[in-house]
């Protein structure tokens, strides 16, 4: 069930468009990527879904409703740019953030404490913003942003600035949330950062949605049917009993084993490849080259003869 909807968004600016007919529908209790690079319209989208502007044409629904005012209180968004007032109390911010989503003092309070120590970061709670780094000023964002337990939770650029090990908590926290039943768009211009986590996409690209779908589907569909395979054997012997639909594409000569790159074409499947191995070498391994998201948007921009550059 889609949990949100955005139809044939529509969003121009002086004569640029930002938004070019986007729809996309993010199901309930899931990770919804979207991705793209800079200036491809993502932020704008999101700008729409908060309610900072609007579209020029299109709908939007909220939970099966037409996304109203009131709705904004259900949303925990976490821009890319941050911004906290720099002289204020970590602590006191954070408690009049939470109250502007409509939390009491002492509710806040008492989760901000229990997130804060979570977070291995309590001792802050009497300094001043300006003394924090940048990491330790996003964790208190995070914090912030998912605290009024919203049903829809929207990360523009999430990890910007995180350091692995800061950004793998971030990453499990997410995770977590999405466990719970929280509804979560996750935006990015990293293809990368999304592997792991989201259960759905959307590419756009140029103000235009050029793909979207579920992560193992569209992983699928773009599959390359490219092996490698080590093993230990006469490599001579191998590659004359393959068969014609088996390419091999890179060949590696290590002291302890052979590794190939093996393209499979006209419908060979992996099972015929093994087949064909299995009686005259040692396999030693055998792994599918899965293409990266990045790879997919290459592809898929290259396909429809778009241009990868930003202007």
């Amino acid at each position: 069930m889609a949990f949100f909807e955005a139809k044939n968004i529509i969003k121009q600016y002086a004569g640029h468009t930002a938004l070019s007919g986007v729809s996309i529908s993010v199901p309930e209790g899931s990770i919804f990527g979207l991705l793209g690079p800079n200036g491809a319209g993502k932020t704008t989208l999101i700008r729409i879904i908060n309610q900072i502007t609007g579209p020029d044409s299109g709908e939007i629904f909220f939970n099966g409703e037409p996304l109203k005012p009131e709705h904004v209180h259900h949303i925990g968004y976490l821009p890319e740019e941050r911004g906290l007032y720099k002289k204020m109390k970590v602590g006191e911010q954070s408690i009049y953030l939470a109250q502007l989503k409509g939390m009491s003092k002492q509710d806040a309070t008492a989760k901000l404490q229990a997130w804060f120590k979570k977070f291995d970061i309590l001792e802050w709670w009497d300094k001043k913003v300006e003394e924090l780094s940048k990491g330790m000023a996003q964790k208190i964002q995070f914090i912030t942003t998912i605290l009024h337990e919203p049903k829809l939770l929207i990360f523009d650029e999430p990890f910007s600035g995180f350091d692995p090990i800061n950004a793998n908590l971030l990453k499990k926290e997410i995770l977590e949330l999405r466990d719970k039943g929280c509804t979560i768009i996750f935006s990015t211009h990293n293809m990368g950062s999304v592997e792991e986590i989201c259960d759905h996409i959307a590419l756009i690209h140029k103000s235009e949605k050029i793909l979207d779908g579920s992560f193992e589907d569209i992983k699928k569909q773009y599959r390359t049917h490219t092996y490698t395979i080590s093993f230990n054997g006469e490599l001579e012997k191998l590659k004359a009993n393959l068969s014609d639909d088996i390419e091999i594409m890179e060949h590696q000569s290590g002291k302890e084993f052979e590794s190939l790159k093996l393209k499979l074409n006209n419908g060979t499947s992996s099972n015929d490849l093994l087949s064909q191995i299995l009686p005259h070498v040692e396999l030693v391994s055998f792994n599918e080259i899965i293409p990266s998201m990045n790879d997919i948007f290459i592809r898929v921009v290259n396909e429809k003869n778009l241009s990868l550059d930003m202007e």
